[in-house]
């Protein structure tokens, strides 16, 4: 019989199998201009907890011509629902873009709902930062030009990571879940019953064994406290970093509305932040793409980017830039 919890596990695979973006390695990674790079794997940062487990370690991805100036630093950390501990495996598909245009790039694993509850996550990615800030000068990086990446459960690291004074100073948020006792009211029609047959629930975001329950240790309903400590909105201050958002209108996993409170958090604060709402796509990575319909964006104030019809790859580096010179 297999277990609750790998039960889960297993539905979380196949379901973002079907929304996100594979990334698959082809022979040894290249730039954006087909030249090789330096790759550093399976880096720990911290010990394994528990033993055996890979929510502690971090790859990093360096271009090939060696540098005697630092580089600035791309953190980069995929979602799963917090349910794995292999969040460094979205790095590759940015890699090629990031490290042509002169960045360094780390992948970020941290750990697990089940190897650990919050806020466990946000001390793995603090004590990811710290080991990227002690072993700089060895991988080229300026520790004063970090900035952190993530989509979904990785976008909300990121920002959290961002908004507890760790030094990022740029941070790119892909359809991140921020206030989860809001979620469910602003899903999309039939969402939440596809999610609950996805995730073999019964009450959506507020189940016991949904996501955010998980990562809680608590149903969040139950718990509306703790469920307010894990929110990045109500981590917003005027001191907080640059922040791009970009999110579907047809997300069926993490409503937009959570992505335009937050906006309006950090417009409220005075942050510099762009909004990305693109027609038509999903809780999918390939949001990130120039084949979608031209996406509405906003602005909290004045613009570190210019206008541009679609959120590309292209797009992430010039707010990250910016950001990082602001």
């Amino acid at each position: 019989m297999i277990s609750r919890p790998l039960s889960r596990l297993l539905a979380v695979a196949a379901v973002l199998a079907g929304t996100l973006t594979a990334v698959v390695a082809a022979g040894p990674p290249t730039s954006a201009a087909g030249r090789p790079i330096r790759v550093f794997r399976d880096l720990a940062y911290a010990a394994a907890q528990p033993a055996g487990s890979r929510g502690h370690l971090l790859d990093l991805y360096l271009p090939a011509e060696r540098s005697t100036a630092p580089r600035p630093l791309l953190i980069v950390m995929g979602g799963s629902g917090w349910f794995g501990d292999d969040g460094k495996g979205y790095a590759p598909a940015l890699v090629p873009h990031f490290t042509a245009a002169g960045f360094v790039v780390a992948g970020v694993s941290t750990r697990s709902s089940y190897q650990a509850k919050f806020p466990a996550q946000l001390d793995d990615v603090r004590a990811a930062i710290r080991w990227l800030r002690a072993n700089a000068a060895q991988y080229e990086i300026d520790p004063g030009r970090m900035a952190a990446l993530g989509d979904s459960s990785g976008g909300w690291t990121a920002l959290m990571a961002g908004f507890t004074g760790t030094g990022v100073r740029a941070v790119v948020d892909l359809y991140a879940p921020l206030d989860f006792t809001r979620m469910d009211t602003h899903m999309l029609a039939g969402a939440c019953d596809a999610f609950n047959r996805a995730f073999h629930l019964t009450a959506c975001h507020a189940d016991p064994g949904s996501p955010e329950s998980a990562l809680l240790g608590c149903p969040i309903l139950t718990c509306p406290d703790r469920a307010a400590e894990a929110d990045p909105i109500r981590r917003v201050t005027s001191s907080a970093p640059p922040v791009l958002i970009i999110h579907g209108t047809e997300d069926g996993l993490v409503p937009l509305d959570q992505s335009e409170r937050l906006f309006d958090a950090l417009a409220a604060a005075s942050v510099p932040a762009t909004l990305y709402i693109v027609p038509t796509v999903g809780h999918n990575r390939n949001i990130v793409s120039p084949d979608h319909p031209r996406a509405t964006v906003r602005h909290t104030g004045p613009r570190l980017i210019p206008d541009t019809e679609h959120p590309t790859y292209t797009t992430i580096e010039a707010f990250v830039r910016a950001a990082l010179t602001h």
